[in-house]
This record gives C-alpha cells, sequence and structure tokens, in this order.
C-alpha cells in the first residue's frame, strides 16, 4: 500500500538556488530524450548516452529517464497526441532513490526528520522536513518500522518554495474483514458529483451527495484546447495541455477521495461498496459527444484513490453489479428509464422521489447487503439529503439551493426530499 507525502525543505545547507539548478538540469536531460527518441534512437543508446552526459547521480538519472520514457508511451499508444516537446521550458521535478538520491533520517536528539538532497553530482542540499503531524509521523514510521519501506521522491517547484513529495509503501497494511462489515458505504461516481450513503441492517444511517463541477468544467475546457491545436496543426503543444489535464484531474481526484474516506470513517466497521464499471462504458453506444465524455471520465481511477485510502484505513471495498442503479426505484422495484431526470429521480409507477445519485447510491448499498448475505432495510424513508460543493468542506452546504436544482423534491411532502 504505497501513499505520498509532501514535506517542505528547512534548508541548513546548501540553498533553493542549487535546487532550481538539480531542476534545470533534470529538464535538460528530459529535453535530450525526447530529441534523441525524435531522432530515432533505440532506448538502450539513449540511457547509455543521457545517464554519461548527465550531471545528475547515475540512479537520479535513470529514475528521469523512466519518467521521459513513460511520456513517449504514452504517445506511442496514443496517436492524437503529439511528440513530447523536446524544449520544455519549465521547471522539472528531481525523481531519485531514496539512498544515493535523497537521504531521509530521524534525528534522535531532536525527533526532527532531517534531509539530505543530491541537487546534482557532489552538491548536496541538507536540512530538516516541515509538515503536517500526521506525514511527519508515517514518514518516521517507515523510517524504523520493517513493515514500511521509503520509496522515490521528487523534488518539485511551488510558486516560491520546493517541496519533497516522498513515496512511502507500508507492506503489511491491515485492511479488516468485509464479511465482518456493519456499514455499507454505497459510492455512486458521475461526472459531477458522487453520492454517499451509508446503509445496515437496521436502516439508512446518512447520506450526502459531493459536488465537483470545476473537474468537469476543465476536462471540457482542455479538450476544446486541444482540438484548436489539431486544427492549426500545433502537434508539439498537444502532450503539454494534455499532461497539465492530467494534473489537475489527479490532484482533484484526491482531493474528493479523501473527503469520501473521511466521510466513510464516522461509522462502524465500514465496507465501501462501489459499481464494478470494467465493461459498463465499452458496451455502450451514446454517439460521438457523449462516448467521448463517458470513455474518457476517470470513474475507476477515483475508485482506486478511494480504494487504496480506505485500505489506509483498514476499510475493505466491494464491488457490485452495476445493472438498473440509476433507473430502480428503492420503494416498489419498478425499473425503466423514465423514472430518472438529470438529478431528479420519480418512480412512474409509485411517485417515490428522491436525488437520482443518492438513489443511486442506497441501491449500490443495497446490492452489497445482498452480496454478502445480508438482510436488506427498507430504504423507503431515507433522511433529507445533503448537497456538498467539493472545496468547501462536507459540513458547509452547496452554493446553490439543491431543492431548486431538483426541483419538486419537498413540495407534496413525498419522502427521500432534499433540504438544506
Amino acid at each position: 500500500m504505497t501513499s505520498t507525502l509532501v514535506f517542505q525543505f528547512d534548508i541548513h545547507g546548501g540553498s533553493q538556488q542549487l535546487l532550481d539548478t538539480g531542476q534545470l538540469e533534470a529538464r535538460r536531460v528530459v529535453n535530450e530524450i525526447f530529441r534523441l527518441d525524435d531522432e530515432g534512437h533505440d532506448w538502450e543508446t539513449i540511457k547509455d548516452e543521457v545517464v554519461e552526459r548527465s550531471n545528475h547521480v547515475k540512479n537520479t538519472t535513470q529514475r528521469l529517464f523512466d519518467k521521459a520514457t513513460d511520456a513517449l508511451e504514452r504517445y506511442y499508444d496514443e496517436d492524437e497526441y503529439g511528440h513530447p516537446r523536446q524544449n520544455h521550458d519549465e521547471s522539472f521535478p528531481i525523481r531519485m532513490n531514496h539512498g544515493e538520491g535523497y537521504q531521509l533520517s530521524v534525528d534522535e536528539a531532536s525527533e526532527r526528520v532531517s534531509f539530505r538532497v543530491t541537487a546534482l553530482k557532489r552538491n548536496f542540499v541538507r536540512g530538516t522536513l516541515k509538515s503536517s503531524p500526521h506525514d511527519i509521523e508515517r514518514v518516521k514510521t517507515a523510517l524504523t518500522d520493517d513493515n514500511w519501506r521509503v520509496g522515490t521522491a521528487e523534488v518539485v517547484r511551488k510558486r516560491d518554495r520546493h517541496e519533497l513529495h516522498v513515496n512511502v509503501t507500508h507492506e503489511t497494511a491491515e485492511v479488516a474483514d468485509k464479511e465482518h462489515a456493519k456499514t455499507f458505504i454505497g459510492v455512486d461516481v458521475n461526472e459531477d458529483c458522487v453520492g454517499l450513503s451509508a446503509v445496515t441492517e437496521s436502516g439508512v444511517e446518512d447520506s450526502v451527495v459531493i459536488e465537483y463541477p470545476d473537474i468537469k468544467k476543465t476536462r471540457h475546457e482542455y479538450f476544446t484546447v486541444r482540438k484548436r491545436m489539431q486544427s492549426a496543426g500545433q502537434t508539439t503543444l498537444e502532450t503539454e495541455v494534455q499532461d497539465e489535464e492530467q494534473r489537475f484531474v489527479h490532484n482533484q481526484l484526491h482531493q474528493v477521495s479523501r473527503n469520501i474516506v473521511e466521510w466513510a470513517q464516522q461509522f462502524e466497521d465500514p465496507v465501501i461498496v462501489f459499481e464494478d464499471l470494467k465493461d459498463m462504458r465499452d458496451d455502450i453506444n451514446y454517439g460521438t459527444r457523449m462516448n467521448r465524455r463517458l470513455h474518457s471520465l476517470p470513474f475507476a481511477q477515483l475508485q482506486d484513490f478511494v480504494s487504496y485510502k480506505a485500505a489506509w484505513q483498514g476499510i475493505p471495498s466491494e464491488k457490485i453489479d452495476p445493472e438498473y442503479t440509476s433507473q430502480e426505484c428503492v420503494d416498489c422495484g419498478h425499473t425503466t428509464r423514465s423514472n430518472r431526470n438529470g438529478k431528479r429521480f420519480q418512480c412512474v409507477h409509485c411517485g417515490f422521489q428522491d436525488h437520482a445519485d443518492r438513489k443511486a447510491a442506497l441501491l449500490i448499498c443495497a446490492k452489497g447487503l445482498e452480496k454478502l448475505n445480508r438482510n436488506v432495510p427498507a430504504l423507503n424513508n431515507p433522511p433529507f439529503v445533503r448537497v456538498r460543493r467539493h472545496g468547501n468542506g462536507l459540513s458547509e452546504p452547496a452554493d446553490h439551493d439543491p431543492v431548486s436544482s431538483v426541483r419538486g423534491y419537498q413540495t407534496d411532502g413525498e419522502t427521500g426530499s432534499v433540504s438544506d
């Protein structure tokens, strides 16, 4: 189980300028790899040449080579994107192995974590790390416990300071047995939000809808930019734009997944239940525009982020058949597409109403309970659903009226209403 911890530098020896110089050398190495690949050299020859000429230690240069060839592999796998540029002008992260490229240790007297970064061959930056108490304690554990391992790290420039991003791995993470779970957390992942419900054999404990409209909006903006570049023949910039989009989405999904796991942790013996999406989208043809949106959305990536963050907290995960979770009524069981209209679910047979994504999360819980041979409680009288805007925190209301966005939920006193 691997996690990335983020630290700031308190520099005692060396300087930020030396770290900048190391990043410039990393950029030169990566640009050279892209240039030699574009000229047709094989990768083994490229590796030998850049290692020989690099002013970084050998292992660091090899890690930079791995990162560059990862980008090249994406290019060769996805023909619509341009070859990686040979003239990157922004700072480039220094990727290092623990030991030669960088070294961490715990000072017994001060209990601080000391670092030494090899910014260039025979040029070191030393000092202590700063971060949240949680990350400091976790890296201390990784340095002193045989069940943990400190892995690769990157020196990254963030505005006017540098950060050290360190990968730590727990070799024997203990995850609870899902057979002993008491609370089933249904997770319904959508293009612009995620619906969450917590259900036990006794009934519905709580629910919430976390919105993240910026992901959908920004992905569409990046898509528009890439199409314009293709039309203008600016293929050399496409990969850079794609990388920016991936970094943005990656960061947003990490934050959303953290919110989901934090919400799940409040319940007794939880198990997180997802829809199994592996075949869900490949078999569907919705037309060109909708297919692009469905096949490019990182649904599975968000599920993966939630699963591994949950595992860090000892919470197991389960997957269920996604069939009809968006169409089936939790009250009478009637199943038809016409039950759902946008974010509003209203059963055409019995009249039950609810927020469509919360209702789907309830059905995911029900399927999870059934899969583990548990009793499924009545789901037709859930509590008012809370709608939260990602970035405002789980305890803050959305910046719009959720009732007005899903019209008619509580006008007639029906159960399953939404409310502030």
